[in-house]
């Protein structure tokens, strides 16, 4: 089997990032998390991410901050790492914000998991 891949989720609620964590690796992924936007620039720094699930509510930088920061990222493989936004206030934001932020895809909250393994895999190969 190849490599598996690496997905990290940025979720500050335990609850939903345990529950999407079983999901995803249920289905072969490897998962990191970070609790806040701080910790994802700095795991995409360290090791290879192939996607993220951004939740768009977190600390310290929100998720549309962060999104903005990987896409500005000098390393290509970092800019261009597929990030889907989760969030459960989408009305907050338009699908130009979210383009304009450099978000590829959208899962709204209460996740539905069958839609998210198919977004992640839709995004990661």
């Amino acid at each position: 089997m190849a490599d598996s891949k690496t997905i990290l989720i940025a979720e500050d609620s335990s609850v939903i990032l345990n529950l999407t964590k079983k999901i995803l690796e249920l289905q072969n992924y490897t998962v990191v998390s970070a609790k806040n936007g701080g910790e994802v620039l700095k795991k995409v720094q360290d090791q290879k991410i192939d996607a993220i699930l951004m939740d768009l509510n977190i600390p310290v930088k929100n998720g549309m901050e962060c999104t903005r920061e990987i896409r500005a990222n000098q390393d290509p493989q970092i800019a261009k790492i597929p990030i889907i936004a989760v969030t459960g206030n989408a009305n907050n934001y338009t699908l130009e914000q979210f383009k304009e932020a450099g978000i590829n895809a959208y899962l709204p909250k209460p996740l539905d998991f069958d839609m998210l393994v198919q977004t992640v895999k839709e995004y990661v190969h």
